[in-house]
């Protein structure tokens, strides 16, 4: 389905409260198959292609996480969703948080996965040396020993060639420019005025190089209650590599802040 140039999904009951999933740099919705059935036994789940990916229009503006946070904004118009609970993957994580403070009374939860937070300025310049490399070919081996653990790359060398399928598949032009949203756009996520004020699940992997666990414990001190979750043994792509490792976190989490939560739209 598409509104506004904007590719989606829906999946659930159709008058359960809305829980949106946004994706990160160079993936699609289909990011989150493997958590779709046990995500939307009880909820309305939203998933969709962050412009310029998968079968979204490309952005009409150079790309930032205030034209990130608006692409959701206009697909919850769209729909006549007014409030919602939103899980974000790496960028997604980024645009999850911006649409918080950009919004704050559409959220009625956030949870933050292995996304980035404050980096040393050695960590930086290398994020942003991978910025500059150029399209995702560039890197994209590189890439994917960061996201998967050599035992998954081994054992399961299908699930990696479809990730290295979908990145590849990104316009270079509109893929670097994301990968700059990356880079630089964290920058306006620390220490926000005023901080965030919502139910928090902040997740990472143990072994995850780009969004540490010290990251993921820095967000969630920037949150007042709120909870951290450290994975352990995976790489960034844990959600994909041992998807009920995230899957049922979230659940139990949801359960707990948010019930009895109101159907979509009702507020």
């Amino acid at each position: 389905m598409r509104a506004g140039g904007t590719a989606y999904d829906l999946a659930g009951p159709a008058d359960a409260p809305v829980l949106v999933l946004i994706h990160g740099l160079g993936l699609t919705r289909r990011t989150w198959a493997d958590h779709l059935p046990a995500l939307a036994r009880d909820r309305r789940v939203l998933s969709y292609d962050l412009a310029g990916h998968g079968e979204s229009a490309p952005p009409r503006r150079t790309p930032s996480l205030a034209v990130l946070s608006e692409q959701l904004r206009a697909l919850l118009d769209a729909l006549g969703v007014d409030r919602v609970a939103l899980v974000g993957f790496s960028l997604g994580g980024m645009i999850n948080r911006r649409f918080a403070m950009d919004h704050p009374d559409r959220v009625s939860a956030l949870a933050v996965l292995n996304s980035p937070h404050e980096r040393t300025p050695e960590a930086q310049r290398q994020v942003e040396a991978r910025a500059a490399a150029g399209g995702p070919a560039a890197t994209i081996e590189e890439t994917l020993e960061r996201w998967f653990t050599p035992a998954f790359r081994r054992d399961r060398p299908d699930a990696v060639d479809r990730v290295r399928s979908m990145v590849l598949a990104n316009d270079p032009d509109t893929y670097v420019r994301h990968r700059r949203v990356l880079a630089s756009g964290v920058v306006e996520l620390i220490r926000p005025e005023p901080p965030i004020a919502l139910p928090t699940l902040v997740m990472t992997c143990e072994n995850d190089a780009g969004s540490t666990p010290a990251m993921a414990r820095a967000i969630a001190a920037e949150i007042a209650g709120a909870e951290t979750i450290v994975v352990p043994g995976l790489r960034h792509l844990g959600l994909m590599e041992r998807p009920a490792l995230f899957t049922d976190p979230i659940r139990g989490w949801l359960d707990r802040v948010l019930r009895p939560e109101t159907p979509a739209g009702k507020d």
